[in-house]
């Protein structure tokens, strides 16, 4: 039996306005913010334009440093530069398949301006597959 091809937008499950740093945002100011808002995850912006990704995993590769040496660290030191971004509109299962392909834990989702909508990540995936299976897309 084939089942019917459920085509969901990604924007369904983004994150939308997510919590950013600057480009010179110190370690400990991306691990408040992310400790704050419970994320792991931090677009980073100039200009109001996306330009780099820092990640939990980013800040834990800090730990080694000695704290004066970490003090030291920003942003831009140790963010992924050009991010991999998607559309609003873009496939769910789309962006997923590239996620996992690319072996990456989320993505910049822009709107049709280029500006920052939000963000997408793997758990914002298994959210959606959760909602899926369970019968509550329409």
């Amino acid at each position: 039996m084939t089942r019917p091809r459920i085509e969901v937008p990604v924007d369904e499950y983004t994150s939308p306005s997510p919590v950013t740093a600057s480009e010179q945002a110190g370690s400990e100011e991306l691990a408040d913010l992310m400790r704050e808002h419970g994320v792991r995850h931090l677009p980073v912006t100039r200009d109001g334009q996306v330009v780099g990704m820092v990640s939990q995993r980013d800040l834990k590769v800090l730990a080694a440093l000695e704290p004066a040496r970490r003090s030291l660290v920003t942003a831009a030191d140790i963010m992924t530069p050009d991010p991999v971004t998607v559309r609003l509109s873009d496939r769910l299962d789309e962006v997923a398949l590239r996620m996992s392909a690319l072996k990456i834990g989320s993505v910049v989702v822009l709107d049709d301006e280029d500006s920052l909508y939000g963000i997408f990540t793997a758990t914002d995936a298994l959210n959606a597959l959760v909602e899926i299976l369970r019968g509550g897309m329409d």
